[in-house]
């Protein structure tokens, strides 16, 4: 896809935000629920993806029956400190300084604050903003396209220099994924959804929008990080994500 980069700067590091935790009933897995903020060497701040809607750091039962979402797990933990606005301070950040809003996806635990950072632009897929609402949670879907200015992703896009936006549909018709490169750390792949835990490779990616894309999707995405050495990671890893340094902590 070619488009006018939109970030002057180099990644210069990435902070994982720890938006809560929840539980699937189906296995018991308890997955925790992550944005991303990526700050370049211009100042320039990228924000992907802002968890669940304030009403579950609320009232989450009452939420997760408004939503229907007990019928596939229940939310563990999210509390204020949760949501985006606390996590961006735990950076020293404001609303204010996010430069670009990136959606990977549109299901609920990803696009809970995504009116909440105008004036910045929305990057999203075409597949995703072509929908009539956001995809939300099976059979709810409560929220309408906020007025944004919105830049659509049909193809693998650089959005500067570093900073590699991949098309992987599958888990969702527009889902994406990023890949980035750090002054230290070197290549880091953050698959997102298209493959939330290592383990659904092998569980060929069953329950997904549409399985056989997912499958193609998530061995492209292997096959990118083993080819460029790239840290992964995942979406949605039970085992990994205790492990992952949060904000206010940096990758470099």
């Amino acid at each position: 896809m070619t488009m006018q980069p939109f970030l002057s700067g180099r990644p210069l590091r990435l902070a994982i935000l720890d938006y809560g935790l929840f539980q699937v009933h189906a296995n018991g897995r308890v997955i925790g629920i992550c944005g991303y903020l990526i700050e370049t060497d211009a100042g320039e701040r990228v924000l992907i993806d802002t968890g669940f809607p304030a009403k579950y750091a609320e009232d989450a039962e009452a939420a997760t029956a408004e939503d229907g979402l007990g019928s596939f797990g229940r939310v563990l933990s999210v509390r204020p400190e949760n949501l985006p606005a606390a996590q961006l301070a735990r950076l020293g950040l404001t609303r204010g300084d996010v430069t670009l809003q990136i959606v990977s996806h549109t299901h609920i635990d990803h696009i809970g604050d995504m009116a909440g950072f105008a004036p910045a632009p929305i990057l999203i897929a075409q597949a995703e903003r072509a929908l009539p609402r956001p995809l939300y949670w099976t059979g709810a879907q409560p929220m309408d396209w906020p007025e944004a200015e919105y830049r659509l992703v049909t193809d693998d896009l650089d959005l500067g220099p570093g900073f590699r936006v991949l098309l992987v549909p599958g888990h969702a018709p527009g889902q994406l994924a990023f890949l980035i490169e750090l002054p230290r750390t070197g290549p880091v792949l953050l698959t997102s959804d298209a493959i939330s835990r290592a383990e659904e490779i092998e569980e060929r990616f069953a329950g997904s929008w549409d399985a056989a894309q997912a499958m193609e999707s998530g061995a492209r995405l292997m096959a990118l990080a083993e080819a460029r050495g790239a840290t992964i990671i995942f979406g949605h890893s039970p085992e990994q994500w205790p492990k992952l340094r949060k904000a206010p902590e940096w990758y470099e």
